[in-house]
């Protein structure tokens, strides 16, 4: 049998996607106000298993469920180019499945419970018969929760010993998982040919392209408002005000993304994405200096 050369493996897996849910843990650590003494291992691990491992894997299951849609939308991606010839596309999201599940267990309770809940996520999202990205506001929710929400508390419940973050640390990761479901349909406007072609109901599909890209819009901005209300309420001004200034800089870049969202969605994750993140580590810190993110 014929086997796929490493670079294909390499784009299979996506690197470029790892960043968010690596990022997603980082943040969970800093939050958790727990020192860094004896943790490092613990982190480096973390961090490894939510993008090289579970994010890739969250990759290559959809590349190999997607590769009919990908012959329309992207005839050069690994499957459907023929570069992972046969069955290996579903072979490696096996394998790497079980990797990641075995490294986990380094992370004890927790950081093995937050990747099977990961690794399920993943497969349901792509995988018939749940397939949630058939539906794109249930598939990019499994997306923000997977990729924000389940990293960050992960991050911060391993940092502490297994112990339930707490009440703040858990509102700002379901925010940021939100604010992420917009972020997942920018994802959706190169697609939207072969998506209609093929029966997925992306956001773009179900309400028409500008539409979705004011919906997305709605939901980056609305979770960070409300993050800043709540770094104001736990006396965090200056947190709040720099969370602010990345807002209003995300207005104006979203002003010019809304008058072309096809043309401008990857020019919006590139640039605007970026600031939204750099919000989170902001709160993220925030926490750390109320000593209440764990």
């Amino acid at each position: 049998m014929a086997r796929p050369a490493l670079s294909a493996v390499t784009e299979l897996f996506k690197p470029i996607t790892w960043f968010p849910p690596m990022w997603a843990f980082a943040c969970g650590v800093v939050a958790s106000g727990v020192s860094m003494d004896g943790r490092w291992l613990l982190a480096i691990v973390g961090i490894a298993l939510a993008g090289p491992l579970v994010c890739a894997t969250s990759q290559a299951v959809n590349d190999w469920f997607d590769r009919h849609v990908d012959a329309i939308n992207e005839p050069h991606r690994p499957i459907p180019s023929g570069r992972m010839p046969g069955q290996w596309g579903l072979y490696l999201a096996i394998l790497w499945t079980a990797v990641s599940l075995a490294v986990a267990t380094v992370l004890g309770p927790w950081g093995f419970g937050a990747a099977a809940l990961g690794l399920l996520l993943a497969w349901a999202y792509s995988a018939p018969p749940v397939r949630l990205k058939e539906n794109g506001w249930w598939g990019n929710a499994a997306c923000g929760i997977s990729y924000e929400g389940i990293a960050w508390v992960t991050g911060a419940a391993v940092m502490a010993g297994g112990a339930m973050p707490g009440g703040e640390s858990l509102v700002l990761a379901a925010l940021y998982s939100a604010g992420t479901h917009g972020i997942m349909t920018l994802n959706d406007f190169k697609a939207v040919a072969g998506d209609r072609q093929m029966g997925v109901r992306s956001l773009p599909v179900q309400l028409g392209v500008d539409r979705a890209a004011r919906v997305a819009c709605w939901f980056m901005a609305l979770p960070q408002l409300a993050v800043i209300a709540l770094l104001l309420t736990w006396v965090q001004p200056w947190h709040a005000f720099a969370v602010a200034v990345l807002l209003v800089v995300q207005g104006a870049m979203m002003r010019r993304f809304l008058v072309d969202p096809t043309a401008r969605a990857l020019w919006y994750s590139g640039f605007g994405v970026p600031l939204f993140v750099a919000g989170m580590m902001v709160s993220a810190f925030a926490l750390r200096g109320l000593g209440s993110g764990a």
